[in-house]
């Protein structure tokens, strides 16, 4: 079930606050805990509170302080943006996300407000947090000075953008037409967009383009000298009275704001007599103009009246302030319940709420982000912290990744090597390492030595080993970490940025071996491509598997990636899709997929298929119109281990992939390798990687 809805508009002022509102009324009557989340606010004075979040915590009353409700300020992701630190942006906004996640049955996310420095690049930026977060969106844009084709084109370019982007938009909504226009804009809507889009239109309601007297007062810095407890009357038009009383009060209008310089004390008791007199139109309040406020005995029979509207005093001339006041656009916020009451009413009348309600329940990520996946990598690791043994102490690079895992509190370590080396490096790397987290551990020295050789001279004693040719295995740091794993000293092992890949496995072969079932050791890479994650295999250890190895392949990537939480559709990669090709190669594809089908009936799988028609829907609909895999693919079983192997490098290169892996799959515990080429990201990822699959996958 979806857990979560991002709020999105194209522009400033659109009213994104009636869809927030409306949205949180319905929620809030299906669900017991709803949360609220703004990733980036606008910037504000020490020690003040967004409104957006104020309003709709305080309204609604939700258990969530307001530091968690919000990731950013405006010019903090401005600044971070400008350092090239876009990662960290996101990698917070997850973070925080996510912890409002675990604690609500649903969270509602809403986007920027489109207000000073850096509006240029927010849209781009909201699309980007809804596909990294996985949720889907609504959008809305405002019909203010904006002819019919004028919106419904700012409407579909906006869809067509979170589209492109593997965003999928539940619900496009032109907001603030006139009312005489909605049926005409739900209509243009329904033509542009596809058919499973929800569409609606909201009428401009005067109610909520009208600020307060509060809003007022705050904007102009004003002073409330009297009628506090009405400051939240609405302002329908304002007057300047600067002629005399007779002629001014044919000038009043129904919930009108007075707007006069504070030393005319015939207009405000004029105005105020009015506001009382059934002969007149109410009014709204009273702004007094020039920082003047009126004289004692004034104020004593203004004190002295049964009913009283806000009069307010603020510095600065007549015009000045009159033309400040026409360019207040209203805000909502938490005491103007009016305001509120209104927007959840409109937005009940004009959004078909059940059908949006059922299409968020239903929705269902198509894959996984890059930046969410090491999120979950991370978070999977720390939650049953296991103990890692990385036998190539003395490599800087393994010595760096030690130091930010053990930092992450994802696992705890055990390093292997000579000390003295070990102490040389970290002092040369400048390097201080958590020692209540980390073990070093000279297998010559270590107390476990004879006992681990006696366990290796009885595993492999069958193969003519024996105690003498055991002690010296043991002093290898492959054979003495993987030995560790084995006894159970240690939940998992991960090598190779110093050994070859054959030294790192062929000890795991020998005495941890395969689990039961399963007659081969392969291997996955975890591709992060731009906007997606996908699953290769195998690229590093089985270099001509025949149809049955290669269906086993199949199966235990596909349960890899469902373990990984990336929904297994496996293409069997080929040079010819479906049954145009011939030739041995081809053949051995078309019997592993067979295999497949016949022991996992329940996986979706299809082959041969080439890389195009896997991955491409255009490709895929020309040769493969009715298959389920082809252009929506997530896990690609290469034929062998020359092109699987230089597939995963070149797309690595060429697109900037980050390649996690190869993770090994078939082994009873958790043994990794490294490429000798390897990053300290490269060993981060893979450590996390063994340590959830010590976690019991």
């Amino acid at each position: 079930m979806n857990k979560a809805i991002y709020i999105a508009t194209t522009e400033p002022n659109s009213g994104k606050s009636i869809v927030s509102l409306g949205l949180m009324h319905m929620l809030l009557g299906k669900a017991a805990k709803v949360g609220y989340f703004r990733p980036i606010i606008d910037d504000l004075e020490e020690g003040a509170v967004d409104n957006h979040i104020n309003t709709i915590t305080t309204y609604f009353k939700l258990d969530i302080a307001f530091e968690d409700a919000h990731a950013f300020t405006r010019s903090e992701v401005i600044r971070m943006k400008n350092e090239d630190r876009d990662d960290a942006i996101i990698g917070t906004i997850i973070e925080k996300y996510k912890a409002l996640e675990e604690r609500f049955d649903f969270v509602l996310v809403e986007g920027t407000s489109f207000l000073g420095e850096g509006t240029i690049i927010e849209f781009d930026i909201n699309v980007v947090i809804a596909k990294n977060l996985g949720i889907p969106a609504i959008i809305l844009a405002s019909g203010v000075g904006k002819t019919l084709d004028g919106l419904v084109g700012n409407l579909q370019i906006a869809y067509d953008s979170f589209d492109d982007k593997g965003v999928q938009v539940l619900a496009v909504i032109g907001n603030k037409v006139q009312k005489e226009n909605v049926a005409l804009v739900t209509k243009a809507l329904r033509q542009q967009l596809p058919e499973d889009i929800l569409v609606a239109a909201i009428p401009l309601n005067p109610t909520l383009a009208n600020p307060s007297v509060k809003e007022i007062a705050d904007e102009l810095d004003g002073t409330i000298l009297f009628g506090a407890q009405h400051t939240n009357n609405l302002v329908n038009g304002f007057s300047v009275g600067a002629m005399q009383l007779r002629n001014y009060l044919k000038h009043l209008k129904e919930n009108g704001l007075v707007i006069t310089p504070g030393d005319r004390a015939d207009i405000i008791l004029g105005a105020l007599q009015a506001n009382l007199s059934a002969n007149y139109p109410s009014i709204s309040g009273i702004v007094l103009t020039g920082g003047l406020t009126p004289e004692e005995p004034i104020c004593q029979l203004i004190e002295g009246l049964s009913e009283i509207v806000p009069i307010v005093s603020v510095p600065g001339g007549t015009f000045a302030v009159t033309n400040q006041i026409g360019a207040i656009k209203s805000q909502m916020y938490a005491e103007n319940t009016t305001k509120i009451k209104t927007s959840i009413r409109d937005f009940d009348t004009y959004v078909a709420a059940e059908t949006l309600e059922e299409r968020m329940i239903t929705f269902k990520a198509n894959g996984i982000t890059p930046r969410m996946f090491q999120y979950n990598l991370l978070k999977r690791a720390k939650s049953k912290k296991k103990h890692i043994v990385l036998p190539e102490g003395t490599d800087p690079r393994i010595l760096r990744a030690a130091k930010q895992l053990t930092d992450a509190n994802a696992v705890s370590l055990t390093l292997l090597g000579d000390k003295e080396q070990i102490a040389e490096k970290l002092r040369k790397a400048d390097l201080q390492l958590d020692m209540g987290k980390i073990r070093l551990v000279d297998p010559q020295e270590s107390p476990d030595f004879e006992r681990y050789a006696t366990a290796l001279y009885e595993l492999r004693k069958h193969k003519n080993v024996d105690m003498t040719t055991a002690r010296d295995l043991m002093k290898d740091v492959s054979y003495f970490g993987t030995m560790m794993v084995h006894q159970g000293d240690a939940d998992g092992m991960v090598s190779g940025a110093m050994h070859t890949t054959q030294h790192t496995i062929l000890p795991a072969l020998q005495f941890v071996k395969t689990k039961p079932g399963i007659s081969l050791v392969s291997s996955v890479f975890f591709m992060c491509l731009p906007g997606r994650v996908v699953v290769f295999g195998d690229c590093a250890i089985n270099p001509n598997p025949t149809a049955q190895q290669l269906a086993e392949i199949a199966i235990s990537s596909a349960d890899t990636s469902a373990a990984f939480g990336i929904e297994p559709r496996i293409a069997m990669l080929s040079y010819s899709s479906g049954a145009s090709g011939i030739g041995e190669d081809v053949d051995r594809v078309r019997q592993a997929t067979a295999l497949v089908k016949e022991k996992r009936p329940d996986l979706q799988v299809e082959g041969p298929i080439q890389y195009d028609a896997a991955v491409d829907a255009t490709v895929a609909q020309s040769k493969m119109p009715d298959s389920k895999v082809a252009g929506r693919a997530t896990v690609f079983i290469f034929p062998d281990l020359n092109t699987g192997n230089n597939t995963y490098k070149a797309v690595q290169r060429e697109t900037g992939a980050l390649a996690i892996g190869p993770m090994l799959q078939g082994l009873n515990k958790p043994v990794n390798d490294l490429s000798r080429g390897c990053t300290v990201d490269d060993i981060f990822n893979t450590v996390m990687i063994t340590a959830i699959q010590a976690h019991g996958l």
